[in-house]
């Protein structure tokens, strides 16, 4: 592609060289560099990519895009007011728009986004809309499956995917978006057909600061809704039994449609009536002024409301709302999210990725549902994080689980004791220990089980590794679990 076509796409401030260049590649990791790349100088929060400009050249770059002037005879600079918000742009332009050729769907929220993402593919896939998969646990494109490197990637590495995913043959993209991704303009420029709010709750502080900044990092995506170009209206589909969904509502401009999906009698899209058991859940929605017999293969409260919210994105996507509701009777379970452990026992064992308080809380009040004996809790919190939230997941865990391992989860650059005790300070019952190994954590929380109790294991759910200082080893609470329940005494099921 040729430079030209491409300082179309975002304002440029200065421009220092010749515009006749060709653009074979962009790159914004010097490592990345080869022969005609147009390097993008990002500001990171551990690093800044203008000190790497020298050795993107010496690798081959041609074009710099930089927030400063950068001469040399070798290259051509273009400065930008912001970085980010050019690669967002040159990336786009670079790969065709992919996601023109696509009906798009953002999810944004703090907890349910991996669900409801899920959910939404496999319904779009059900009705004949072939659909890929952006998020946390993984990139679905057609028949390939990748590693999620994080939840939204970086706007070049999405716009590739993208690419991929409309070459593959799909017609649709499921995407999960979060609010450091809003924050960093990496979705910028995409057009959605629907955009859904889950949820807020604590999360995310060490980034955004304070709930408001974290608020209105995710008004972001709807507030842009209102200047899309595509001939079809946007649809903003917000829950409104949540109260930062409340005050979405009141901040999305009129010429946005919006529906609204709740247990609230005013809510667009209602469930009622539901019921909970190992097997699933069922429950009836109310829509469009008619009533639904929804059976979903997903346990919980939380999971009735990530099915809503899956249901009324289908819906307006296109999707006929009955065929809709009669494919998720048969959904996958989405990896780690309150995944049961395979087991012939007279205890269950479930991995969840909760790993904030709101998260933790409902998984272990869906649990109780499940009438226990006894509810054995076992989590900790990633190092590097937000460190307000540690007590508070202690207070829930001591008023909603009979016993609880306190334990580590990623620690990263914390040391893990450290992490426990700032945990351990939430606890004013004596009904928990300690122990910093998580391997052992869970061998302890499937010894202590008994005919009828639940253990839970929460924070990494379909993670396969662990985080420390300077390396990662190998993790998977799943795998770990099935070990510990083999080494456990048999105790069959009776017939």
């Amino acid at each position: 592609m040729q430079l030209k076509t491409l300082l179309a796409a975002t304002p440029v401030r200065q421009v220092i060289g010749p515009l006749d260049r060709a653009v074979e590649n962009i790159a914004y990791d010097s490592r990345r560099v080869q022969r005609n790349t147009l390097f993008v100088a990002l500001r990171g929060q551990k690093a800044d990519g203008h000190q790497f400009i020298g050795q993107a050249i010496s690798k081959g770059a041609s074009v710099i895009v930089a927030e400063r002037e950068e001469k040399d005879p070798r290259i051509t600079c273009l400065v930008v007011e912001d970085t980010r918000t050019a690669l967002a742009d040159f990336s786009a332009t670079f790969y065709g728009h992919p996601a023109r050729k696509l009906k798009l769907a953002a999810v944004t929220g703090t907890n349910g986004k991996t669900t409801t993402t899920f959910l939404i593919k496999h319904i779009c896939e059900s009705a004949g809309l072939r659909c890929g998969l952006i998020g946390t646990v993984r990139y679905e494109i057609g028949e390939r499956l990748l590693p999620a490197i994080r939840t939204t990637p970086e706007s070049l590495d999405l716009q590739e995917l993208l690419a991929q995913i409309a070459g593959a043959g799909c017609k649709a993209a499921a995407m999960e978006v979060s609010s450091h991704a809003l924050a960093q303009n990496r979705t910028r420029g995409l057009e959605w057909n629907v955009a859904v709010f889950t949820n807020l709750t604590q999360d995310h502080l060490d980034f955004h600061g304070t709930m408001e900044n974290y608020f209105d990092a995710k008004l972001k995506l709807f507030r842009g809704l209102a200047d899309q170009k595509r001939k079809r209206k946007p649809v903003a589909i917000v829950n409104i039994d949540d109260r930062y969904g409340q005050q979405l509502l009141d901040k999305i401009d009129k010429r946005v449609a919006v529906v609204t999906y709740g247990m609230g009698t005013r809510a667009d899209f209602r469930a009622s009536n539901y019921r909970a058991e190992f097997s699933g859940t069922c429950y009836q929605l109310d829509a469009h002024g008619k009533s639904y017999l929804v059976r979903l293969p997903l346990i919980g409260r939380f999971n009735v409301t990530n099915s809503l919210a899956a249901l009324t994105a289908a819906d307006a996507l296109g999707i006929n709302l009955r065929n809709a509701v009669f494919s998720v009777a048969k959904a996958p379970q989405a990896p780690g999210r309150l995944e049961l452990v395979p087991a012939k026992r007279q205890f269950q064992v479930f991995v969840d990725y909760a790993h904030t308080p709101d998260a933790l809380a409902n998984v272990l009040k869906t649990l109780r549902e499940l009438e226990p004996q006894r509810l054995i809790a076992v989590f900790g919190c990633g190092g590097d994080r937000d460190r307000q939230k540690r007590p508070l997941m202690a207070e829930i865990a001591d008023r909603l689980a009979d016993y609880s391992i306190i334990t580590s989860d990623n620690p990263r650059k914390e040391d893990p004791n450290a992490i426990v005790a700032e945990i351990e300070k939430g606890f004013r019952s004596n009904r928990y220990e300690k122990m910093v190994d998580r391997t052992q954590a869970i061998d302890r929380a499937v010894a202590l089980a008994r005919p009828r109790d639940i253990v839970l294991i929460a924070g990494k759910g379909h993670e396969n590794y662990q985080e420390f200082g300077d390396y990662t080893i190998p993790f998977d609470d799943i795998q770990i679990a099935r070990r510990a329940i083999e080494n456990h005494p048999v105790e069959f099921l009776s017939s």
